[in-house]
C-alpha cells in the first residue's frame, strides 16, 4: 500500500513528457546502428531486450495463469501489434527522416479524436493535420513510396496500441505493467521470424550487443512503463491530444542526434500537425 500510495504523487504529464522524449531517442540512436546491423534486425534487438527486461523485473508468468480468455485475447493483440508496429517504424525511418515518419505517426490518433467529436472546431483540427501530411508526404512521395507505406502502417498500428494499452491500465499503472510485459514476450514471438537473422552481427559483437540493448531500454521499456502510468489516470481522448508533443519531439531529435534538418515547407508540414492538435479541444473537458 506504501509503495502504491506514492505513484499518483507525479502529474500523468509529467509521464507522458518522459515517453515522449524517449519514444523517439531510442529511434534515433537505433538509425545509428542502420550502418551496422539490418533494420529488422535492430527491431528484433529492441523488442527481445525490452522482453527479457520486463520478465526478469515484472515475472508474468505469474499473472498469465490468473488471466481471463478475455484478457488473453486483448493481450495476444496487443503483443502482435506492437511487434509489426515496430518493425514498420524502424522500415520507415530507415527511407524518411525522423520528424517526418513522427509527423505521419501523430496523424492517426488526431483523426480519431477529430472524428469522435463533431464540432467545427475539431474538423478544422482534424484539417490542418491532414493538410501538414499531406505537404510532407507530397513533396517527397516520388522516391519513398515504400518508406511511406511502412510510415502509414506503423501509424495505423500506433491507433491499436493507444486503444489497447489503455485497455490494459484500466486496473492502474502496475497491473497494466505486468499485462505489458505478457505482451511483450507476445511480440517476441511475432518478429523473431522476421528479424532475428538481422541481429546476428550484433550477437557476436558486445558493442553493438549493448547499443541494441540500450535501443530496447529506451524505445520500450521507458517509454511503455511511462505510457501505462499515464494511460492509467488520462482519458483516451486527452492521452491522443497530448500526443502533439511527438511530432516536434520527432523533429527535434532528428535535428539534434541525426543532423535531419526538414526543409522549409517540411518544417510547415509538421507544424501543421502540430497546430491541428492545438486547436482540437476535448468535448469531455470543461477546463482545456
Amino acid at each position: 500500500m506504501a509503495a502504491t500510495a506514492k505513484t499518483p504523487q507525479l502529474p500523468p504529464h509529467a509521464y507522458f513528457l518522459v515517453s515522449a522524449v524517449f519514444h523517439y531517442l531510442g529511434p534515433a540512436f537505433a538509425v545509428l546502428l542502420f550502418s551496422r546491423v539490418e533494420v529488422l534486425g535492430v527491431a528484433w534487438l529492441r523488442i527481445a531486450s525490452a522482453a527479457a527486461i520486463f520478465a526478469v523485473w515484472r515475472r508474468p508468468w505469474r499473472l498469465a495463469l490468473r488471466m481471463s480468455r478475455q484478457q488473453w485475447t486483448t493481450l495476444l493483440a496487443l503483443g502482435t501489434s506492437l511487434g509489426v508496429m515496430n518493425a514498420c517504424f524502424y522500415l520507415a525511418i530507415s527511407r524518411l527522416p525522423l520528424g517526418t515518419v513522427g509527423a505521419i505517426e501523430f496523424l492517426g490518433p488526431i483523426a480519431v479524436a477529430a472524428a469522435g467529436a463533431r464540432t467545427l472546431r475539431n474538423f478544422a483540427a482534424l484539417a490542418l493535420a491532414v493538410g501538414g501530411v499531406y505537404v510532407l508526404t507530397d513533396i517527397r512521395i516520388a522516391g519513398e513510396l515504400t518508406g511511406f507505406l511502412f510510415a502509414f502502417a506503423n501509424c495505423a498500428l500506433f491507433i491499436l496500441y493507444i486503444v489497447l494499452g489503455h485497455r490494459i491500465a484500466r486496473d492502474g499503472g502496475a497491473a497494466g505493467i505486468d499485462r505489458l510485459s505478457i505482451a511483450m514476450l507476445v511480440a517476441l514471438v511475432v518478429i523473431t521470424p522476421i528479424g532475428f537473422a538481422g541481429a546476428d552481427p550484433a550477437l557476436s559483437n558486445p558493442l553493438l550487443l549493448g547499443a541494441g540493448i540500450g535501443v530496447g531500454v529506451c524505445s520500450s521499456v521507458i517509454p511503455y512503463v511511462m505510457d501505462q502510468l499515464a494511460m492509467a489516470r488520462l482519458s483516451r481522448a486527452t492521452f491522443a491530444l497530448m500526443l502533439a508533443l511527438l511530432p516536434a519531439i520527432a523533429v527535434a531529435i532528428g535535428a539534434v542526434m541525426l543532423h535531419q534538418l526538414l526543409s522549409p515547407i517540411e518544417l510547415a508540414g509538421v507544424t501543421l500537425v502540430i497546430l491541428g492538435v492545438a486547436v482540437h479541444r476535448d468535448p469531455g473537458s470543461a477546463q482545456a
